[in-house]
């Protein structure tokens, strides 16, 4: 079975944003930019279920502009055996990401498609549940644990209540959360490999998808700072304040 696993390159989660002084978004230059962390645990779960011989290939998607070939090489230097880069400048947004992630799909015609429930800088949490709906496949979102057999996928999601089991009929999307593994540490003889690694380049043109972005941001600022805490002397003057302050209004 051959899974694909779509990654995206995204502000390192160690930096802190910072907003353009124009305010219409986060300030990328010069900054350290690494692969989405869902995304890291998404290509781990496939390297994890090609060993136990559930998978015989791996291959990794990114949607972006060309220095996303670093975060593919990555994906590669983990353990994927190749990579495809559909290189796009600007944001693409997620209903252009599945409708890509749909036709690599149908090219491929991999068993499973696993991906990170969610990108850290927009935080959507869309793109999942939009390939699925687009595909006509089943789903398994929030994933804390895959388990595949006889050509189906048995996925438990964290869910509010606790944890929910659902079994998919392969063909299926899954989406990582965080509790799902640990992503391993590609060591320095598995990165020179990945260079050697294929990695094909492509544009949304040639699948015949318009990826023009269809929302504007009207605004991006900072959340407001918090405000320093006060000291009351008793039960009575904490009361009043919180009363002062419309809270429990």
């Amino acid at each position: 079975m051959k899974l694909l696993v779509a990654v995206k390159r995204v502000l390192d989660y160690n930096v802190k944003p910072r907003v353009k002084a124009d305010g219409t978004g986060v300030d990328l230059a010069n900054v350290k930019m690494s692969m989405n962390p869902f995304d890291e645990i998404a290509v781990e779960e496939a390297i994890r279920l090609k060993e136990k011989g559930a998978a015989s290939e791996i291959v990794v998607v990114s949607i972006g502009e060309a220095k996303a070939q670093e975060t593919l090489r990555t994906a590669l230097a983990m353990g994927a055996d190749r990579a495809i880069l559909i290189q796009a400048e600007g944001v693409v947004e997620p209903l252009a990401v599945a409708k890509l992630l749909a036709k690599v799909a149908e090219e491929e015609q991999p068993g499973m498609v696993i991906l990170g429930k969610q990108a850290i800088d927009d935080d959507s949490n869309q793109t999942g549940q939009m390939l699925a709906a687009l595909l006509g496949w089943s789903q398994g979102t929030f994933a804390s644990k895959v388990e595949i057999a006889d050509g189906r996928a048995k996925v438990t999601r964290e869910v509010d209540g606790g944890l929910e089991t659902v079994d998919l009929k392969l063909p299926a999307i899954v989406t990582t959360d965080l509790r799902l593994n640990e992503p391993r540490y590609a060591s320095l003889p598995n990165i020179m490999k990945a260079k050697s690694k294929p990695l094909a380049s492509k544009t949304p043109a040639d699948y015949g998808v318009d990826a023009t972005p269809r929302l504007t941001t009207l605004k991006v600022e900072e959340p407001p700072k918090r405000q320093a805490g006060i000291k009351v002397a008793d039960v009575d003057v904490l009361v009043a304040k919180l009363k002062e302050m419309g809270v429990g209004a």
